[in-house]
């Protein structure tokens, strides 16, 4: 089993750079998933791993050997596409049979391997089908098996789950997760643009823009200590609100004027020297609660109710902000369009940007 080392490494087609330094140590046994939008960078860094995309620059180390020019067959990787890749004359046994018996493994060993893989996807039942005669989510679990036979020192995922539909990606989900418990010393790496995905399955998570990583942690870390505006925004469904405002006193507790002209108190030491500056003061929808008192966040008027059973989305405009705000109420709110409503957070709850969109709160190093 391996652990897997990227330094600074680099891709570029041409003058186009894709990837601009990618530094990062992966352990052995770990789950790290590779999240961003797309155009990010994270299906080339992947393929790059797996030796289908040459490295412009940089070192590729896996268990401390440099595989920049190893063929990926003999990197001992095996990867699941987003495509089920399965041929489709060909049994499920068969199809999970192939890369072992291309390599001249024997009949015994075929079988064994096959079937062990099989008991762990719960495949068992239908290894004499055709692909055919499987559903989308049984389909996925033959390609993973297939990758399981291969007995590989790394797995990777690129986008497994996008094909399916919203109740077998739940389930397939589960049953890698189940999968990684289940082979606790195989490094794992999964990209995806689904940050539920991350969040449920990863160890850490690897979050990247335009080709650089911009945090790497827990995923409760990313949530709750965001290194910046962009990871901020991409972790957590709704994204997290943000409200512009100036820096107006420093200290322990931090004043920012909102432009409304409303100061909010932040309890995080900024480390500025003067007033004035630029600052967004952040919170997530979640973090949001409706009061009637004369202290509170911000007040606005409500543009849209999603009542989802189980939470009510508000969407909200006032002075505050120049983009629409939403707020993410527990269960059915009796709220309508049309009102306007006051709504504050707690002070630990807030988050605090510079101007250029670093977080204050992870900078300090403090836990609010």
């Amino acid at each position: 089993m391996a652990g897997l080392v990227l330094k600074d490494v680099r891709k570029a087609y041409g003058e186009v750079k894709v990837l601009h330094g990618i530094d990062l140590d992966i352990a052995k046994g770990e789950f790290v998933v590779f999240v961003g939008p797309s155009g990010c960078g994270k299906s080339t860094l992947l393929r790059m791993i797996a030796g289908l995309e040459e490295i412009t620059d940089g070192d590729l180390l896996i268990d401390g050997q440099k595989v920049n020019t190893v063929p990926p067959s003999k990197r001992g990787i095996a990867m699941v596409f987003q495509s089920y890749a399965l041929y489709p004359h060909m049994t499920v046994f068969d199809n999970m049979a192939f890369g072992m018996r291309i390599a001249g493994e024997s009949k015994e060993e075929i079988d064994r391997r096959v079937r062990a893989a099989a008991a762990i996807l719960q495949l068992e039942p239908y290894l004499d089908r055709l692909p055919k005669a499987l559903s989308g989510g049984q389909r996925q679990r033959v390609a993973i098996g297939r990758a399981i036979c291969r007995n590989p020192k790394v797995f990777l995922f690129d986008e497994p789950l996008s094909n399916l539909d919203a109740a077998l990606r739940v389930a397939t989900r589960i049953e890698i997760a189940k999968l990684h418990e289940q082979m606790p010393d195989t490094t794992m790496i999964y990209v995806t643009h689904d940050q539920v995905e991350a969040m449920t399955l990863a160890d850490r998570i690897v979050v990247l823009s335009a080709g650089r990583i911009e945090q790497v942690g827990a995923p409760l870390e990313l949530y709750e200590r965001p290194a910046n505006l962009f990871v901020a925004r991409f972790i957590g469904s709704p994204a997290m609100n943000i409200l512009p405002g100036t820096v107006v006193e420093t200290g322990s507790v931090t004043r920012v004027m909102l432009s409304d002209q409303r100061p909010v108190c932040v309890p995080i030491e900024t480390g500025l020297s003067d007033t004035g500056a630029m600052a967004s003061l952040g919170v997530r929808p979640e973090d949001l609660t409706v009061t009637k008192g004369d202290s509170y966040l911000f007040e606005a008027s409500v543009t849209l109710v999603e009542a989802l059973g189980e939470v009510t989305l508000l969407y909200v405009e006032g002075a505050m902000s120049v983009e629409p705000l939403v707020v993410k109420l527990p269960g059915i709110a009796a709220i309508s369009r049309g009102e306007t409503l006051r709504f504050t957070a707690a002070p630990e709850k807030l988050h605090l940007f510079d101007g250029q969109g670093k977080s204050f709160r992870l900078r300090e190093g403090r836990s609010l």
